[in-house]
């Protein structure tokens, strides 16, 4: 069996791809019958859908597992627990799941590119839900000490009120592109010169 296409994807950072690679050739090799699931990374896979945010398909390709697969690789239960926090929005969770491991350096880059990406997710839902939110909940939901939540905060332009330990968002700019299409100029140059007259 023949893995080089994920195998690939991996070594080449192109994470977002993991999962339809995976599944692609899952499907190629079920269909011919192979068995394929001694050689299977089912690791990589689950982290592809966690990391794609697919959580649908990683709880079904969890519950494909067969139970001995499960029992014997402790790295695939850790990878789960991501998905388990995901789906339960455990937010402090999925920190702990992804701390608490020591992760094989095949998945070490996957895990922590996914991290990154949710707390840059986690900070813009914080950003656009909040206009004022207490460090210890930063805290929370970015599953940092509040000291680097702070930090963190402050790096991305919102201040602090030390008295109250509060921090105060700093809105992200929405840029709206006003589109000046010449023909509705002209009409309403010919509605006003109408009205004029």
């Amino acid at each position: 069996m023949d893995l080089s296409p994920i195998q690939n994807a991996v070594a080449s950072g192109s994470y977002a791809t993991i999962a339809d690679a995976c599944d692609e050739l899952m499907l190629q090799v079920a269909s011919r019958g192979i068995a394929y699931q001694e050689d299977w990374p089912f690791t990589v896979h689950l982290l592809g859908h966690i990391f794609a945010n697919d959580l649908n398909s990683a709880r079904f390709l969890w519950k494909s597992i067969p139970q001995g697969f499960k029992e014997s690789k402790p790295e695939l239960v850790a990878a789960w627990r991501i998905g388990q926090c995901l789906w339960t929005c455990d937010y402090s969770g999925v920190y702990d799941a992804i701390r608490g491991f020591e992760w094989s350096p095949e998945v070490a880059g996957l895990v922590t590119a996914f991290s990154e990406n949710y707390t840059k997710k986690m900070f813009q839902l914080l950003s656009s839900a909040y206009s004022t939110i207490g460090v210890a909940d930063v805290a929370h939901f970015l599953g940092m000490s509040e000291d680097e939540a702070t930090n963190y905060a402050l790096q991305h332009g919102w201040t602090l009120d030390s008295s109250s330990k509060m921090l105060t968002v700093k809105k992200p700019k929405i840029i709206t592109e006003q589109k000046l299409d010449p023909s509705k100029l002209q009409r309403l140059t010919e509605y006003v010169f109408h009205l004029e007259h």
